[in-house]
C-alpha cells in the first residue's frame, strides 16, 4: 500500500486536516483494490484549534512516507515550526509527493519546494506569499496546481479537489468518482478553474442548472451545443453563459469537453473498446479528435494512458 503522511502541528487547520483524513483513510467498500496507509504525524498532544490529536506517529515519520500532506496554516503571519520546514524540505528529498492544502503553501515555500514553480494558496493570502516568497509564481486564480511531486490548492472545497486529484492520479478516475460519491461532493473539477464564483453554489433545489447537469451528463454521446443547453435550460445562450460562469467557474462548452475526456478515461480504464468507439460513446466524433483533447489536457494519449494505468 502506498503511505499517506498527514502533518499536524499547533495552529493548522482542522477542515483541511479532516477532509484529508476523509479521502485517504478507510475506502469505500466498492473500491476493491490495495489501498492508502494514512497516518496523521506530529508531536504529542497537538492542539487543532478547540480539539487535541494524538498522532500515530512523529513529524520525522514524514520522511517515510510515499505523499506528504501539509494542511492549512491558521495564522500566516507566524513562521511554521523549523522542525516541520525541515522534515517536509527532507522527505521530498527523499523522493516523497508534497500537497499542500491552503495556506499550507507557506510551509511548501519555507521549505524552498515552491522555488521556481507555479503555486497557489487562498486566494486571500496569495499577495502576501508572492510578497514573503518572491521565487515562487503564485497564480491567485486557480483551484490547485500540480507540479509532478509538488502540488498546492486553494482554500477549503478545493482542498477536497486535490484530494481527489491524487486519488485519480493513483487510481484512475472511476476509483476518484467513488470516493467523490461516498463524500457527496462533485468528482472533478479542474485545476484551472476560478477560485471563486460570483455567487455561492446554491442548494440543489434551487440551482439554476440543477436539472441541466444530468441531462447534459446522459447525452455526452451526442454533439451538443450551447444552444442545446440553453434550449434544455430554458434560457437564452448569454444567460446560460452567466450561470456557468457563476456557478462552476468556467464556460459550457468548456464543461462539456471536461466531462468527455473525464467520461473517456474512465472507459480507457474499465473496458476494452477501441479509440474509436470511446470517441463515439463521448462525443468526441473521430479518435484524431478524441486523441487531440486527450493529449493537451491528460498530456498522453489515449492508448498510452490505457497501458499505463492498467500497468
Amino acid at each position: 500500500m502506498a503511505t499517506v503522511a498527514i502533518a499536524v502541528t499547533d495552529g493548522m487547520l482542522h477542515f483541511e486536516l479532516s477532509l484529508a483524513y476523509e479521502v485517504f483513510g478507510p475506502p469505500p467498500d466498492a473500491v476493491k483494490i490495495p489501498w492508502y496507509e494514512v497516518a496523521v504525524c506530529g508531536p504529542e498532544g497537538v492542539r487543532i484549534g478547540n480539539f487535541r490529536l494524538s498522532p500515530d506517529h512523529g513529524l520525522d515519520h514524514l520522511r517515510h512516507a510515499d505523499t506528504v500532506i501539509v494542511p492549512g496554516w491558521s495564522d500566516i503571519d507566524v513562521d511554521p515550526p523549523t522542525e516541520l520546514v525541515d522534515v517536509v524540505r527532507e522527505a521530498h528529498e527523499a523522493g516523497a509527493r508534497v500537497a499542500s492544502l491552503c495556506t499550507g503553501a507557506f510551509v511548501l515555500a519555507a521549505a524552498g519546494l515552491l522555488d521556481g514553480k507555479r503555486a497557489t494558496t487562498h486566494w486571500a493570502h496569495t499577495r502576501e506569499l508572492a510578497t514573503r516568497y518572491p521565487k515562487v509564481e503564485v497564480d491567485p486564480d486557480v483551484l490547485y496546481l500540480d507540479n509532478g511531486r509538488v502540488l498546492t490548492s486553494a482554500g477549503k472545497a478545493a482542498a477536497m479537489d486535490l484530494c481527489l486529484h491524487i486519488v485519480r492520479l493513483d487510481h484512475g478516475s472511476s476509483v476518484a468518482n467513488t470516493v467523490a460519491r461516498r463524500l457527496v461532493v462533485p468528482p472533478h473539477r479542474d485545476g484551472g478553474q476560478s477560485q471563486y464564483v460570483t455567487t455561492p453554489v446554491p442548494a440543489p433545489a434551487n440551482h439554476p442548472l440543477a436539472d441541466l447537469f444530468p441531462w447534459a451528463l446522459a447525452r455526452l454521446d451526442q454533439p451538443l451545443t450551447v444552444e442545446d443547453l440553453a434550449r434544455q435550460a430554458r434560457m437564452s445562450s448569454r444567460h446560460l453563459g452567466r450561470h456557468f460562469k457563476s456557478v462552476t467557474g468556467t464556460t459550457p462548452l468548456q464543461w462539456l469537453l471536461t466531462q468527455r475526456l473525464r467520461r473517456a478515461q474512465e472507459l480507457l480504464e474499465v473496458s476494452d473498446d477501441s479509440v474509436d468507439t470511446i470517441a463515439e460513446a463521448t462525443g468526441m466524433g473521430t479518435a484524431t479528435t478524441l486523441r487531440r483533447h486527450f493529449n493537451r489536457t491528460v498530456g498522453v494519449p489515449p492508448d498510452t494512458y490505457r497501458r499505463t494505468f492498467r500497468a
